[in-house]
Order: C-alpha cells, then structure tokens, then sequence
C-alpha cells in the first residue's frame, strides 16, 4: 500500500519588482498605486491510495444487515435443537437395541403366545336397519414360556372386535402379574354402542353367518413391564393381532380358525 504523499506544487514567481521608485523625482507627479507584493498562496495535491476511499453504505443496507444478525440466533438455536434431538433419539434406539441384545443372549427371551379360545355373541340383529349394540365376551390363553422373565399387565390397555373396517365392540385387558413359565386363561367383556351397519355389510354378514364362516379380527394393546429378576423394565406396548373365525354371530358361536401374531413396540 502506498503511504499518502503531499507533493508542493511550483507557482510562477512573482514579478520582480520595477528598478524604478514610484517616489522617484524623475517622473511626473502621477499618483501610482502601490502593488500587492504578497506572493500567491502555493497549491498542495493530496494523493490517497484507493483502499483508504471509504464509501458510506445507503441506510437501507444497514437494516439489511442488522435483520440478518438477528436471524443468525435463530438458525443457531433451532440447528442445536434438530442436533439434540437426533442424538437422544439416536441414544434411545441404541438403548433399546442394547435391552433386546442383552434379553435374548442372556436371558433367552422367547415370544409370548396368545389364543383366542372362544366368543360369544349377543344383539347382532341384522334384519333392521337400527343401530345396535353388540356385546361380546373373548376368552383368551395368554402363555409366558420364558423361565426368568415375568410380566406385569398394567392399566390402559384396549380391546377391540372389527368386521372388516367396522368396529362392533371394544374394552379393555384385565390388569395381573404372570409369572415365568405361566399360562393364564381368562374372559373379557367388550362392548358396541349404537354400531350402525350399512345395507352392504348387513348382506355380507348374513351371507358369511349362512356359509358358517364369519371373518373377525380381534385387536389387542396393552401396555406391559417385564421383570427380569429384582428389576422391571420401562413400559412396553404388547400388540396381538388375531383372525378369527366363528361359524355365527349368536352366544353359542364356534370357533372355526383362529391366528394370533403378536409384536411389541419399546416405547
């Protein structure tokens, strides 16, 4: 960069002054004026180097500039944010991977089983139109094969009985402990309010009871914790999916197949 110079610049000189006196007796007696002897002023050139030119930015680029600043704690914030949250998700589904290695390797955790072992059947009335409420009442075999885990049935679980893509009844699993190498059998009742059946699914129904292959699917979530020796696992959702089928819509209804799967989802 060059450093700024100041260069002097050279003015004619002033005339010399005339040899001759204007007092001078020699000459006539006009008056003359006295000349300014005061020599010009001398010009100085100043020289910058093009980086020291500043330029003043207009005001609008100064609002600009002060609303990106503001928008920058934002992204910095919400990008901390998204980073956390993928981390602890991340940490849940090693955690959770980790459980299910250490349940199977070292505690031999085998599936648990369920049947559903009969139904019976109340207020299927399909010759009206009019709403019905169907009652149902589901007796299911629930097997624990495992020989060091237990497992706690808690509160909110559901029940429910569709036909196709309608619901006819819903409850609730009863709330026990079963313990290891256990098979428990026990009934639950559901319950269908005001069920509106359209003229097609009326058909359909009658049709399949007359053929005596009726198509039910039996839905069931319940919230379980497994106990493995003193200690007891988070809650985990146990989802049983069951196609059943009874040969009619009555209280002496038979079963004619029935098959369960069963899944369970960590949290």
């Amino acid at each position: 960069m060059d450093d700024p110079r100041v260069h002097p610049t050279t003015a004619d000189p002033p005339p010399p002054p005339s040899s001759s006196n204007p007092t001078s007796p020699k000459h006539s007696g006009q008056n003359q004026k006295p000349q300014n002897l005061t020599p010009p002023p001398e010009i100085y050139v100043v020289q910058l180097p093009r980086e020291q030119i500043f330029r003043v930015p207009p005001p609008e680029n100064a609002r600009k500039f002060e609303a990106l600043t503001r928008r920058k704690p934002r992204r910095s914030s919400c990008r901390r944010c998204c980073c956390f949250t993928l981390c602890l998700v991340l940490l849940l589904v090693v955690a959770a991977a980790v459980s299910a290695g250490v349940m199977h390797f070292v505690f031999r955790f085998k599936s648990l089983k369920y049947d559903v072992t009969g139904i019976s059947i109340k207020g299927m009335n399909l010759t009206s139109a009019a709403p019905i409420s169907p009652d149902f009442n589901v007796s299911v075999r629930a097997e624990n094969p495992n020989g060091k885990v237990g497992i706690y049935y808690l509160k909110g679980s559901a029940v429910t009985v569709f036909y196709s893509d309608v619901k006819l009844s819903n409850g609730v699993f009863p709330v026990f402990y079963q313990p290891k190498k256990n098979v428990t059998a026990f009934s639950t009742s559901l319950t269908g309010s005001t069920v509106v059946l359209g003229a097609a699914v009326r058909r359909e129904l009658m049709n399949a009871q007359n053929q005596g292959r009726v198509p039910l699917v039996v839905n069931v979530n319940a919230p379980v914790k497994i106990k493995v020796g003193s200690a007891n696992t988070w809650e985990i959702t146990a989802k049983v999916k069951c196609d059943v089928v009874v040969d009619s819509l009555s209280e002496i209804a038979k079963i004619v197949s029935n098959k369960c799967r069963y899944n369970v989802r960590l949290w």
